[in-house]
Formats: C-alpha cells, sequence, structure tokens
C-alpha cells in the first residue's frame, strides 16, 4: 500500500526589509552616525565623595509619551490567559506593576539615552561587538577610571559609578495593547562594508524614526504586549555634580532643544519596524536650594521651577553644551535620523 504523503508545510522566512516583492532594494532603516574626526578627549572624573558647590545637582521630572508601539521584553513567553486575554495562545511580555501598569526599567532608558549622547560627544566606543584591531584609535572602551571619556564621566564604566540615575517608567493607565512583531534578522557586519570603513568601525547605528510602525503581515513572528500610541508614563533623572554643559547634552537628548533639533528617542524592540518612537517633555526640575542645609534639617524645601523659569534654566544649559561638549556635524546627523515628527515609512 503507497503512503499518502504528507502536506508540505508553508515556508516562512523571519521579515527582512532589504528587499520589495518586485525585486528592488529597500532603503535600509538605519544610519551611522560618523565618528568625530578628533579622538575622544579623557578626563579625570569628579570624585562621588560629596557635592561640589561649582556643578550641578537635583532631578528632573520627565513626561515619556509614547508615538509608536513601545515593547521592551521581559525575556518570558507566557500564555494570553496569564495575562488576561484568552484569545491570544502565547504572548511575549513586558514588565507591568502590582496593578496591572507597564513599566519601563530605568536602565532601559538610560541606555538609549547613552548611545545618544555618546554619538554628539568625544566619546570611546562602548559595549561594542567589532573586534579589537576593528576599533578606530583612541576609541576603544574605557578601563582606566581615571581617564575616562565624555560619556563615561557621566553614565559610569568599568569600576566607575556614573553622575546618573533614572528611575522607572511607569505607565500613567492600566493595561496595554496586544501587538505584533515579526522576526527580524540579526545585523550582518560579516556580509559587507556598510558597518566598516578601510576596516574599521565607521559610525555607530541608529534606526530612522517612521510615521508609524509595521503591523500583522505575512511574516512570522509572535504577540507582544506593548504600550500602543499616545500611552503616557512618567520617570526622574537624578543627577549630581555635572557641568552645566553636561546637563545641557543630557536635555539636547531628552529632545528639548526643539527649535534645531527636534529629536525623539528609539525604546525597546522593532526599531527596524518603526517601534518604540518616544518623544520626551521635562515638566519640573528640583534643586536643593542650600546643600549644607539638606543634611541638617528636615524642613529643606527644595527649589522646584516649572514654566518660564524652568524653560530659561534648560536654555541656557543647552547653549553651555553647543559652545562647550556637543559636536554639531555629529549632533545634526543624529537628527537626521531621530527627527520626530517624521514623514518617512517604514521599510517593507
Amino acid at each position: 500500500m503507497t503512503p499518502t504523503p504528507k502536506p508540505k508545510r508553508r515556508q516562512t522566512k523571519p521579515y527582512s526589509p532589504t528587499s520589495h516583492s518586485d525585486g528592488t532594494i529597500a532603503p535600509k532603516p538605519y544610519r551611522l552616525i560618523s565618528l568625530p574626526k578628533q579622538k575622544p578627549q579623557l578626563g579625570h572624573p569628579i570624585g562621588q565623595d560629596q557635592y561640589y558647590t561649582d556643578r550641578y545637582h537635583g532631578t528632573l521630572y520627565l513626561a515619556l509619551t509614547v508615538q509608536t508601539a513601545v515593547h521592551i521584553s521581559t525575556g518570558v513567553v507566557e500564555m494570553g490567559t496569564d495575562v488576561k486575554q484568552k484569545s491570544i495562545p502565547l504572548i511575549k511580555t513586558m514588565t507591568q506593576g502590582s496593578e496591572g501598569h507597564l513599566i519601563i526599567p530605568g536602565s532601559s532608558f538610560k541606555g538609549v539615552v547613552r548611545s545618544a549622547y555618546e554619538a554628539i560627544t568625544y566619546s570611546c566606543l562602548c559595549k561594542t561587538k567589532a573586534k579589537s584591531h576593528q576599533i578606530p584609535n583612541g576609541y576603544s572602551e574605557c578601563r582606566n577610571k581615571t581617564q575616562l571619556c565624555a560619556a563615561c564621566q557621566v553614565f559610569g564604566a568599568i569600576d566607575w559609578q556614573g553622575l546618573i540615575h533614572f528611575t522607572d517608567a511607569y505607565c500613567q493607565s492600566v493595561g496595554f495593547r496586544a501587538g505584533f512583531i515579526p522576526s527580524l534578522y540579526r545585523p550582518r557586519p560579516e556580509e559587507g562594508q556598510r558597518y566598516f570603513k578601510q576596516g574599521k568601525v565607521a559610525g555607530r547605528k541608529f534606526y530612522y524614526q517612521t510615521i508609524r510602525a509595521i503591523e500583522k503581515g505575512q511574516q512570522q513572528g509572535i504577540l507582544v504586549q506593548q504600550a500602543a500610541k499616545n500611552y503616557s508614563f512618567t520617570s526622574q533623572l537624578h543627577y549630581r555634580n555635572l557641568t552645566i554643559a553636561e546637563l545641557g547634552t543630557l536635555l539636547i537628548v531628552l529632545g528639548q532643544d526643539q527649535a534645531k533639533y527636534p529629536i525623539a528617542l528609539k525604546v525597546g524592540g522593532g526599531k527596524p519596524i518603526g517601534m518604540g518612537t518616544m518623544t520626551v517633555e521635562v515638566t519640573k526640575l528640583e534643586q536643593a536650594t542650600n546643600l549644607r542645609d539638606r543634611y541638617l534639617s528636615y524642613q529643606v524645601t527644595p527649589n522646584q521651577l516649572t514654566g518660564e523659569p524652568l524653560q530659561q534654566v534648560m536654555q541656557q544649559s543647552i547653549q553651555k553644551a553647543h559652545q562647550e561638549l556637543v559636536q554639531a556635524q555629529q549632533l545634526q546627523e543624529l537628527t537626521d535620523v531621530l527627527k520626530y515628527p517624521t514623514e518617512r515609512e517604514p521599510s517593507i
């Protein structure tokens, strides 16, 4: 008796934005931000044994608004019933609070801000997967805590604690939206020279902002918990012993130099398909009125700035950043990639 042949399973491929169905090549969803011609300038970081009176200390209160769906994976896939979604078989989860609020870990947001800060200052190539012989001269990761680049002095380095701290960002509404992320190809620097120039790393990789994220199509993938468009999160950025230029550079990266450099940040997974766009608003700046009294009394009231006084302080800091720390060419390149709003369509 002749056995009945088994039906062939339909083969699907991971999503790749490299070509269209008609054979034409789609534009890359990313760009490499060039490295400054001058190598990183290393300096002795400020100590953390005291609050220095000639430096800045305080807290920025941040409101984060989702513009394209955001998903930051916990690495766990659960049954839909576990997240009160009976119609969903499996879903990749985000962190949620006890009351069902989505949470963006402070470390995740800090990493995004650090990447942009590194790109527009004289900073090392930190945590790159490139081999040591592929790193341009002077751009190796800082490993001597007495001589650090601009970014490592602020964000920290091996054996050195940074000067800033992001709290976890909490969603202001309960619940989530079930979205879809197709399977994505990993970066393939070994297949071409796009990532390299004369055998050396050509720049820092950033994904373009797009007007929307690609929705579920014919690609294989998985459902994910995500924060949908217009979801709002709140977070705080605590800082100490920053120079005014360092504070200003942080504000530029957070999109507060809107007139010239309207930057939004890309957070979480799905960046190649347009996910992860978040805009930032600084709602309040809190500064200690007297650092000595802060530790001598329970009744000290911090100085809180909002409205026009807040804008004046931020613009003064941003001006100093442009004068002393930020590299104009790299900032313009980064703005071309991260500007928002944008008319750019996602690559499909």
